[in-house]
């Protein structure tokens, strides 16, 4: 085999095993790659039950029932909502303690067939005033908080709530 063919081939499967590694990199990202909705996104694009995302918005008040498998583990069903739309949720573990009713969340998990989310993680908010910057840009995207306006809306209205009006000319 003379020079030229013996390059030739180590440069091709120098080629071969890069661009092999390269798609088994973007495959492994694209299976790690997590995207969040609100449950009003949700509600309108239906994701698979294939795909994990992270699901946030507000604790529906009155809505946590806590119970325990069969397997003694506790089990929590709760409703999460962004104000025009809610998700039921079902997790299977402890709670974070900072988990309350009225208050933000974000949720690690898959969509079931039949509507529900089965959590695999559930995060609460840090303190009184924390809000998840995706929980803040999913009122901000519906249009029930504007920050020009000041605060955001007592997480217990965001049920109940009506899309911030439009200002004109400012």
């Amino acid at each position: 085999m003379s020079r030229k063919k013996r390059r030739l081939w180590i440069v091709v499967l120098a080629g071969l095993g890069l661009g092999t590694a390269t798609a088994l990199t973007l495959t492994a990202f694209q299976d790690n790659l997590v995207f969040f909705l609100a449950p009003s996104e949700i509600a309108a694009r239906n994701p698979g039950p294939e795909r994990a995302f992270r699901l946030g918005g507000l604790v529906e008040a009155g809505s946590l029932v806590k119970n325990t498998t069969p397997d003694g583990r506790p089990e929590a069903r709760f409703r999460v909502t962004d104000g025009p739309a809610t998700v039921p949720v079902t997790y299977v573990g402890v709670l974070p303690d900072l988990f309350r009713e009225g208050q933000g969340v974000v949720t690690l998990g898959k969509l079931s067939p039949d509507g529900e989310f089965r959590a695999s993680e559930v995060l609460a908010r840090h303190d009184e005033t924390y809000m998840p910057p995706e929980v803040a840009d999913a009122l901000k995207r519906t249009g029930h908080w504007d920050p020009k306006e000041g605060a955001p809306p007592p997480a217990a209205s965001w049920n109940t709530m009506q899309p911030a009006p439009v200002r004109q000319g400012s």
